[in-house]
């Protein structure tokens, strides 16, 4: 055993140099690597070969130094601890820390997306396993929900990460299946078999920010949401009684949809006409009234005239709306011969044809029937 001169037996010249610490080592050394084994304490041919301990010893410094180097990836980030207390959060690239046991760093992936299943498991063949401790949750309506949801998180503190959680994936767990039965605890069962399960990320975030856990949650998805097992097929028939329901509610709102922007055109429509048929009126009334005026000032200046002009107007305005039949009759006595399929067939062309003229046959009559007619006229005469 090597003892160094003046350790633990300390006088009262003060502490021992360190030049005559390190010269008694390297004699110590010196004298190991000199000396043979035998009982003598004689010095052997080799006792002036030396060992070089201060190159040695800078060579061992560099190398612990050396271990204090290390690379943070892109994307992560770099934890140093000093003693086991944290020191600084370090940034992608090469860097360099005091070694161990001073320093220790440790390097989180921040970009790395971790999920968690809430109510299941997967296997590694594409099946599920059912965890009905976590699945089983019960709504507002007291009825129980078999609800499997899917978490996706990563980080975004590197130091709570380290620091403040001691299983990640538990704590998450902890968090997400809180919000979730606080959530399905404020719902009904038909919301959430017909709607889905509301979004309860900003809950669970909520919740994980209060403990420090330096996790970022990035969605929340639900895989199955439905009645437990043993009513699966009464809710079954409830939920289809509920989809005939909404189909009805559609078919009706498309029907109301159809009908009721047509009937609002209609009735646009209705208004407009009525509007324009109440203005001509008006302006009809306007004008017949201003036309009686300028009469009634001609016919109080010239009555008669004026009468004499409104009759012609009257029966220019009669007549040029009816058919009529002109009679030409030069003798007296004649037969009245009317073409009536004429007559008719004029009538039938419209107010506006032109007159018929009907001429007349006369017929030479005998004596005696002359003599006849006009002893029958005398007769009537007296």
């Amino acid at each position: 055993m090597i003892k160094f001169p003046g350790f633990g037996q300390r006088n009262n010249e003060g502490p021992p140099d360190l030049d005559q610490i390190l010269s008694d080592l390297n004699q110590k050394i010196n004298n190991l690597f000199g000396k043979k084994g035998n009982n003598n304490s004689q010095p052997s041919a080799n006792k002036n070969f030396d060992v070089p301990v201060l190159p040695i010893l800078a060579v061992i410094a560099a190398i612990w130094l050396a271990t204090g180097f290390y690379i943070v990836d892109q994307g992560s980030l770099g934890v140093v601890q000093r003693f086991g207390q944290y020191t600084q959060t370090t940034e992608p690239g090469p860097r360099w820390h005091w070694p161990y046991p001073i320093e220790s760093a440790e390097v989180v992936n921040m970009e790395q997306v971790r999920r968690l299943e809430v109510g299941y498991r997967s296997s590694d063949g594409g099946g599920k396993t059912r965890q009905p401790k976590e699945a089983l949750m019960l709504t507002e309506d007291e009825n129980i929900i078999d609800m499997q949801v899917a978490v996706q998180y990563k980080l975004k503190n590197a130091k709570d990460y380290l620091f403040n959680n001691r299983s990640t994936d538990e704590s998450v767990m902890s968090a997400a299946e809180t919000a979730i039965r606080e959530i399905v605890g404020k719902s009904k069962l038909d919301d959430l078999l017909q709607k889905g399960l509301p979004d309860t990320s900003e809950r669970m975030q909520a919740i994980l920010d209060s403990y420090k856990s330096g996790v970022l949650i990035t969605s929340v998805s639900r895989q199955k949401g439905a009645a437990p097992e043993q009513v699966k097929e009464a809710f079954d028939d409830v939920n289809r009684a509920n989809q005939d329901y909404q189909r009805q509610i559609n078919e009706g709102e498309a029907y109301a949809n159809d009908v009721i922007p047509k009937a609002r055109g209609n009735a646009a429509r209705l208004a407009e006409e009525a509007s324009g048929y109440k203005l001509k009126v008006e302006n009809e009334a306007r004008g017949n009234a201003s036309r009686f005026e300028q009469i009634l000032a001609q016919y109080n200046k010239a009555p008669e005239v004026t009468r004499q002009r409104l009759y012609l107007d009257a029966q220019e305005q009669i007549m040029s709306s009816t058919s009529k039949v002109i009679v030409d009759q030069q003798g007296g006595n004649s037969l009245l011969y009317l073409p009536l399929d004429k007559l008719m067939a004029a009538g039938a062309a419209g107010p506006s044809a032109s007159p018929t003229v009907v001429t007349t046959t006369t017929v030479k009559q005998s004596e005696s029937e002359a003599d006849t007619s006009r002893d029958l006229m005398r007769s009537r005469d007296r």
